[in-house]
């Protein structure tokens, strides 16, 4: 496999599977992403929508600081934290760009408060190469929006199933191949396993996003098996 062609991998973070109490559940979401980052996921989606801009700041705000220290410790780490939604926390975190739900803003929208804020020298400097923006998408039409929108990537589901509403229909293989004829690169997500992953490939997606799949087991090990899928 060239290295144009290494599979992208994305982990989701739900820190409520973790513990019922919250100190816990933080503690052990940051360890989570620390393994995730080592081990050499490429983007990390911080999806934690139940807490307030206070608290996801403070918990973006941590988990930025983490891959940080990492990097400084493996020059060639290039994991990047994305906030699920939130434009002002991603910017005030110094985080590496924003995860859009399909109803979000647009992400030229996102593009145009990532520059306005930039001039503001208490917010952060500006940043030449912009933020990394991907889309979530339920359907091809969804994703060629999203290309047309010049996305970093999209993120398709659920293909398998979603394990937040099991009553959801599942978009399957056949739409994910259509969804993947777009000009940008298309992660499956939705009831992902090592298993089924080589039929995601097959039908054409770029990688895999996840939050069980990673989340529930050693990262490293999955990690290795889903980039050795061929």
């Amino acid at each position: 496999m060239r290295m144009s062609d290494r599979r992208l991998l994305c982990y989701i973070t739900d820190r409520s599977a973790f513990a019922p109490v919250e100190p816990t559940r933080r503690r052990r979401l940051l360890e989570k992403i620390v393994e995730a980052a080592r081990a050499g996921v490429d983007y990390i989606q911080l999806r934690e929508k139940d807490l307030s801009a206070r608290d996801l700041e403070s918990l973006a705000a941590e988990a930025v600081r983490v891959i940080a220290q990492l990097r400084t410790e493996n020059r060639d780490l290039r994991t990047v934290l994305l906030i699920n939604s939130r434009t002002d926390v991603a910017l005030a975190v110094d985080a590496g760009g924003v995860h859009l739900r399909s109803n979000d803003l647009s992400p030229q929208a996102v593009r145009t408060v990532w520059a306005t804020c930039g001039a503001d020298a208490f917010v952060r400097p500006p940043s030449p190469q912009g933020p990394l923006i991907a889309v979530s998408c339920h359907s091809p039409a969804e994703v060629t929006r999203a290309a047309a929108h010049a996305v970093n990537f999209a993120v398709f589901a659920p293909v398998f199933e979603k394990k937040d509403a099991p009553s959801a229909h599942p978009t399957g293989l056949t739409l994910l191949q259509e969804a993947c004829h777009a000009s940008i690169p298309v992660l499956a997500l939705g009831g992902v396993t090592l298993a089924n992953a080589q039929s995601c490939f097959d039908a054409g997606a770029s990688g895999i996003a996840a939050i069980r799949l990673f989340q529930e087991n050693d990262i490293a090990s999955v990690v290795t098996g889903l980039r050795n899928l061929t």
